[in-house]
Order: C-alpha cells, then structure tokens, then sequence
C-alpha cells in the first residue's frame, strides 16, 4: 500500500460513483475519482484527496506518453496524470513517477 495523506476534502456535495461522469481509477484498494484537477477517494463518509506523501518514481518505464498515447489523461493540479497498467504515472524531473 503506498503512503497516502488523510486531507479531507470538505464541502464536497456531489456523490461520485459508477455514473457520475467523472473519471474512475482502481487505486490499491479503493477507487478514485478525478475532476476540477483534483483526485478523491471515499473515506469514512466524506471525501479525502487522494495524494501520495512519498515520492516514488516508476523504474523500467519505456514508454512515453503524450496526447497521442492512448492511456486515459487526468488533470492533476499543475500537470496531467496518465493511467496505466493500474497506475497513475506523471512526468517529473526525466523520469515518470507513481501518482
């Protein structure tokens, strides 16, 4: 499991799930829901941030994403998140980190 913050994400009226139009991503052992550049995860009755407090880059990455790669794109504050292989991979400093 990797190293999450609890930061409560306060004052969020919608209810995400199957059908809300936001895009959905298996994160370990919850879901996470991303929309106006932020990703949530459902915690005991409210919504949290979902966001690691390590950094860990993701080794034997080859691949290069990019607007044309195919990988589902989400808005993550500054920077854009690709989905893959059950990750959400982000650009940082040559390399690709686990988001």
């Amino acid at each position: 499991m990797t190293a999450v913050a609890h930061k409560e994400h306060p004052e969020h009226p919608h209810q995400h799930g199957p059908d809300c139009g936001h895009p959905q991503i298996a994160h370990d052992d919850h879901l996470d829901y991303a929309h106006d550049g932020h990703v949530h995860r459902a915690h005991d009755g409210h919504w949290d941030e979902c966001e690691r407090t390590d950094h860990t880059q993701h080794g034997d990455h080859e691949h290069q994403h990019g607007p044309t790669c195919g990988h589902q794109q989400i808005q993550h504050g500054d920077h854009v998140d690709y989905v893959h292989n059950g990750h959400r991979h982000a650009a940082h400093g040559g390399h690709w980190d686990d988001h």
